[in-house]
């Protein structure tokens, strides 16, 4: 390895996945185990997130 190479990082995502482990896949799990409603959100005075797509 020549000084101008960069070592690549596990930490560094590649394009087109969604998780680059199983511990990354395991942590993604616990959120959205917590993800809140929509009802739960309107209780908290909070709003969820705008549809990003709609069909049509």
């Amino acid at each position: 390895m020549s000084t101008h190479d960069k070592p690549i990082l596990q930490e560094e995502p590649f394009n087109g996945t969604m998780a680059n482990n199983l511990d990354e896949v395991i942590r993604l799990g616990k959120q959205m185990e917590k993800l809140r409603s929509s009802e739960e959100l309107k209780l908290n005075n909070r709003q969820s997130d705008p549809v990003q797509y709609e069909e049509g």
